[in-house]
This record gives structure tokens, sequence and C-alpha cells, in this order.
């Protein structure tokens, strides 16, 4: 996990670069290990840097490359870099470095935006063509890497955090109401590219955007998941998509483990995760190391599960830690767990990721996890309630969103309060896109 940020201007002042500096070091958490800046003309750029990919100074960013006329500040990890190096290679680049930063910036200069399909892994980046005098920005598919703009009449401003984006100033901290109503509705979540704040937007996942030196803009969509039936799947069997699945699963859990640090796994001793440790030791990972959380007992039940996390790591002989946590210990994190966050989240188990996540540090740089299962194989309560339903979007309504229009209406005052009810019209608009037939997949898409 890197930061990155940076300012045009539109009016033909020198980029603050002062502002920028500050919202730099708001992100060290982010990326402890280095950092610099840019600053050219309009343009600034900052980044703080956590060695993943490349330990060396070779790959310290922002990069610049001023025989190509770019610059760039990057967030994120290509994990088919090597691949990529080697096409660019073939057309006559060459590197200096061994990690995935420079093969992204000269990737860029071969194809453009035409680049983004061919990256595999997550990503946040901004480019600034030095004469063209354009900034182009852009985010991984899912939206895995953040990135948040303010944009005002003389000048846009970017951060991988929106607390980090604040300290470079100007930005008014009025709520933007609809955008306070979907985090009342949906688990506290505010849907890209609201946030909770007017002044400040997200970058939606899958986007890229293009601003020149005037304040033009161009923004696109460069990547959907296709929802419909494909042809030449419509015969597949059960273990078909089994074999399908598991062979997906086996390159994606091992292509991961290309860094120049340990990538260790978060195990709950749950078959998402038991299976990550499974299939690392299957492609020939030796030395794994293994982290799981577990509290104290209350009221009766027990605060951990240690009892499967062990069995797991003991099969697989992994290098096993358990975090024991004191009910004592989670009020005291408290004030810190909420500085880490970039938008406020509800959620019981922010403060043992919070926790989980200092005590991993200390032995790893990056873990591989079991997060996103669920929403892939609809294995939250609410799709079972969707599935079939006549009225898709009522059923959705009822199952997973938090509160009725009217008891939303009586939460809010009246001048953050949405005249309609957004929550519902947000799934409304989703569930009516075209792809996805099925009502299931209808919330799996939004999902």
């Amino acid at each position: 996990m890197c930061g990155l940020a940076g300012e045009l201007r539109f009016d033909h002042q020198p980029a603050d670069l002062a502002a920028v500096e500050r919202i730099t070091h708001e992100l060290a958490p982010r990326g402890p290990d280095a950092w610099g800046f840019h600053s050219q003309g309009p343009v600034a750029l900052g980044h703080r840097r956590l060695k993943i990919m490349d330990l060396s100074d070779g790959s310290a960013q922002p990069m610049i490359d001023s025989h190509l006329g770019l610059s760039m500040a990057f967030n994120g990890a290509i994990y088919n870099f090597p691949e990529l190096r080697a096409e660019l290679e073939s057309l006559g680049y060459q590197f200096h470095s061994g990690g995935d930063t420079e093969v992204l910036l000269k990737g860029y200069h071969a194809w453009g935006a035409d680049m983004l399909p061919k990256l595999n892994g997550m990503f946040a980046f901004a480019i600034w063509e030095r004469d063209s005098k354009q900034l182009f920005i852009a985010r991984d598919r899912l939206g895995v890497k953040p990135l948040y703009l303010s944009k005002t009449d003389k000048r846009l401003r970017f951060a991988s955090s929106l607390p980090a984006l604040l300290k470079g100033g100007d930005i008014s901290g009025m709520l933007d109401p609809v955008a306070l109503n979907h985090y009342l509705n949906f688990h506290a979540v505010v849907p890209a590219p609201r946030t909770l704040l007017a002044g400040v937007e997200k970058l939606p996942p899958a986007s890229w955007m293009r601003i020149d030196a005037s304040g033009k803009v161009e923004q696109k969509v460069w990547w959907t998941l296709p929802y419909g039936p494909h042809e030449d799947e419509k015969n597949l069997t059960l273990e078909d998509w089994r074999d399908r699945v598991l062979d997906s699963t086996r390159e994606a859990v091992a292509i991961r483990q290309r860094a120049a640090v340990d990538v260790g796994v978060l195990l709950s001793g749950g078959v998402d995760s038991s299976m990550l440790v499974g299939l690392l030791r299957e492609v020939g990972v030796e030395d794994l190391s293994t982290f799981s959380i577990g509290f104290q007992d209350a009221g009766g039940e027990r605060g951990d599960e240690f009892q499967y996390s062990d069995l797991i790591a003991k099969h697989y002989g992994t290098r096993h830690h358990q975090l024991r946590i004191q009910e004592s210990e989670i009020i005291e994190q408290l004030p810190a767990a909420f500085r880490a966050m970039s938008e406020p989240m509800v959620s019981h188990d922010c403060i043992a990721f919070y926790l989980l996540s200092r005590e991993v540090s200390k032995h790893c740089k990056v873990v591989q996890s079991g997060q996103g299962a669920d929403e892939l194989f609809a294995g939250y309560h609410w799709y079972p309630q969707v599935d079939g339903a006549s009225d898709p979007v009522a059923a959705y309504r009822d199952a997973f969103v938090d509160r009725s229009y009217a008891e939303y209406a009586e939460t809010v005052q009246p001048k953050w309060r949405t005249a309609n009810d957004a929550a519902g019209d947000f799934v409304r608009d989703h569930f009516a896109q075209p792809g996805a037939s099925a009502a299931v997949d209808k919330a799996l898409r939004l999902d």
C-alpha cells in the first residue's frame, strides 16, 4: 500500500507544492519507507512508498522519464508486470529498475489508455504528460485502490485518502445529502463518485479521467463486467464450473506471490482463508506466515475460533501467529482505528482488522485474505431473499437497505434530508441496467 497526491492548476499559476506536501505527509501510514515530490509548472505530484515489488531506489516515486516526457505517482501492484515488460522490450523500450512502476509508465507511453485492459492488478495512478500538458488518472477494475478528487475552477487536487486531501485546504465541509442518504442505508457505504462531503468525489472503479491545463475533462469507463449468459458456457456441468473456479483461484493466488517481500495469509479457519493456505502450499510456497485474531469470551460466547485456524496451520505447517485482544485494548485503540479510516465505517470488525493489521505489519508487508468471496458466490443472507422474487427491487430493499425512507426521514434533519428515496432510486437504477437477467444476478452486480 502506497499513497499518492497531486494538484493540477487551471489558472496559469504554478502548482501549490506546499499543499501537495501537506497532503502527502498525511499519507505516511500508507507508505512509511520513502517519499518524494515533483513539481513542473501547473502540476505537482507527491508519493509515499511502501516497498513491495522492487526494494531499490530505482522504483522511487514520483517516477520521472524526461526522455518520454512523463512523470507518475502510482499506488498498487501490477502482478503481470514481467510479461508486460517483455512485451515492451520487444517494442524497443529499455528498463532501469526491476519493479512494476517503470513498466506502468512506459506501458502508458506505448499504449495510452489502451494499456488498462492489459493490467492484471490493483492500482490508482496519475501520469502527467509534459508535452500535451495533460493529466491522466485511472483506477483498477474493482476500485481496490482509492483515489479522491476535489475540483474547483482554479485547480484539481487528488489523494489516496479523504482526510489527506483535506490537509491541502480549500475544501468545503458541507455534507452531500444524497451521500448521507446512501451512508445511512447501505451499511455505511457511499457508492462512487460521491463521498459524504459535497466538495470531494471518488474516481469510480474501472474509470479513467484526462484533464488538461485549461480544466477540460474527459472521463470514460474502461471496463464493465459482462453479466449476460455466454453461449459457450450454457452446457457446462457443475464439475466444469468447479474446475474453472479452482483453476482461476489457483492462478490468482499464485500470481499475488510476486513480490520482493514475504506475503502472508489472514487465516480465520473458515473455508475462504483455509483454501488460500492450501492453494499456496500447492503452488510451492514453503515458508508461509499465517495470522489469526481472537477476543475475550463474552456473554457465554467464545471470542475466537483458534481451534479451526490452528488446525489448518498445523496441517500445512505454517508459521502461525495468534493475536489475542483484551476488551480494554479495544477501547484504547478505537481512536487510532478511526484515524486510519478514509471514510467513516461502523462495522464491528473494523477495530479487529485494524489491530490484526498492526500486528501483521511487524512480520509481513503483504497478506492475502478471503475477503470478497460472499460477494462473488452469494454468501450473504439477503441473496436467497432476492432470488426468484417477483419484484427484485423491493425484495433487495427489504433485505439489504438499513431503513425505510420514512425511518430515514425521521432520523435526519430537514436541511440534510433528501426529498426522494435516494437509496431506493439507486437500487432501482442499477437493477434496471441491461445484462443481468436473474434477480440474484442484479443483486450481485450491485454489490
